[in-house]
């Protein structure tokens, strides 16, 4: 039985009205962020550069399809109308073989699937980012939902990923499987969706190749047919081929257990790995490195209609003093589901995550670490004291803890991977 957090019910109706200053806050977050984006493109090239990039994207009409019912919400300042909204993004990987290139990667399979579903959750004072996985296994409500084509599918219980699936088997495109997965998150988290991307093959391919690579470390030599994956242990800057191919694997020499959770810790590292090039290259702020980033993401994605490149460059630049300490990766936690051991259900920990997800608060619960006041000690200490410092022995490093990615929570400062160095 699919597990909800207790919240969901109160949050399907407003506790305050989001929508009374919409137009205006709307009004100006598109001024706000036009300003950032001439900033960061320059003001010489912006309408050009813009002009490109933006046509590069595809964009999907899926607020018609979502608003059709009642929704979570987002309580909103009723004094400050325009003060800082956090920021919920559905980010889907499609397996759509449409187009050569998407084929040649994958080869030739009819529809549509996603295996790859993560929200991401970015705070409103910009300081946190929290990206949360959903296994496709995960046995979960699926409601009914309104297709492009002005059908409805009908309520059914089952495996999460069904939910794209359904909706592009009977819709016929991106929108309506997109659609229907944006009503299935929020209709088991109570968490507000305000934003969707999908990315196929070929634009995580182009991604990576635009950052020049990801460095990763490799534990052990990976094999795998399924994935044209082969990689052997050790540091190395995998390119676009080889990182999907890593993203991809799920069976093979090396690869893991062949389940759908270990590979979901094989993309958690991969895009932590991602995240780690964008930080270390200062991309945020890096007017050429973000134009370039921009024009390889935007190439084979396809998003909501309200996420402009505009949007995606100010809501980058927002973000740029973040620290990798507060960008956390986790999967849900799952156990067994009882009726098909092959299949996985939420535990009643899953409800807490989304229930701090839903109320823009730190995944762990704790709050932000007050700085410890500094030391107040005598300028002429003591001869004791002094002898007792030097009779303190130093302390022994501790040897970095290794978190396992799928399994486990972690930050882009903890370790998920070891290579033996030579």
């Amino acid at each position: 039985m699919t597990v909800r957090h207790a919240a969901t019910a109160r949050l399907s109706t407003a506790r305050h009205s989001r929508h009374t200053h919409h137009a205006t806050r709307r009004i100006v977050r598109g001024t706000s962020l036009a300003v950032v984006a001439l900033l960061a493109f320059g003001v010489g090239g912006a309408a050009a550069t813009y002009a490109r990039i933006n046509g590069n994207v595809s964009h999907i009409d899926v607020g018609n399809l979502v608003a059709d019912e009642p929704r979570p919400t987002k309580s909103a300042d009723p004094n400050d109308p325009n003060a800082g909204q956090d920021v919920n993004i559905l980010l889907l990987g499609s397996d759509s073989r449409e187009g050569d290139d998407n084929e040649s990667i994958g080869g030739h399979i009819g529809g549509m699937r996603s295996d790859t579903t993560i929200v991401l959750h970015v705070s409103a004072d910009r300081s946190r980012v929290d990206a949360v996985s959903i296994p496709r296994d995960s046995m979960v409500d699926i409601p009914s939902c309104k297709l492009t084509n002005g059908k409805h599918t009908g309520a059914t219980f089952g495996m999460f990923n069904s939910a794209f699936a359904f909706g592009y088997d009977q819709g016929g495109d991106v929108a309506s499987a997109t659609a229907c997965t944006w009503k299935t998150v929020e209709k088991n988290t109570g968490v507000h969706i305000d934003h969707s991307v999908v990315v196929d093959f070929e634009g995580f391919e182009k991604m990576v190749n635009a950052l020049g690579g990801v460095p990763m470390c490799i534990p052990n030599d990976m094999t795998s047919k399924d994935a044209k994956l082969k990689l052997t242990a050790g540091y190395q800057t995998l390119n676009g081929k080889q990182a999907l191919g890593f993203a991809r694997a799920r069976k093979g020499a090396g690869v893991g257990d062949g389940s759908d959770t270990n590979r979901i810790g094989h993309q958690q590292e991969l895009i932590a790995a991602m995240v780690k090039s964008i930080l270390h290259k200062n991309v945020m702020t890096d007017a050429g490195e973000l134009l370039s980033l921009l024009g390889a993401a935007t190439s084979s994605v396809t998003t909501d209609k309200g996420l402009s490149v505009t949007d995606m460059a100010g809501l980058a630049y927002s973000m740029r003093n973040i620290r990798g300490g507060n960008i956390t990766f986790m999967t849900i936690p799952w156990g067994a589901y009882p009726a098909d051991h092959n299949r996985v259900q939420w535990t009643s920990e899953a409800a807490v995550i989304w229930d701090r997800m839903a109320n823009d608060e730190p995944l762990d619960g704790k709050k932000a670490a007050t700085p410890e006041p500094s030391s107040t000690a005598s300028s002429s200490p003591s001869s004791s004291t002094s002898e007792t410092t030097k009779a303190t022995p130093k302390a022994t490093p501790t040897p970095a803890t290794t978190k396992q990615p799928g399994k486990e929570s972690f930050t882009l400062e903890d370790t998920t991977a070891v290579c033996k160095t030579s």
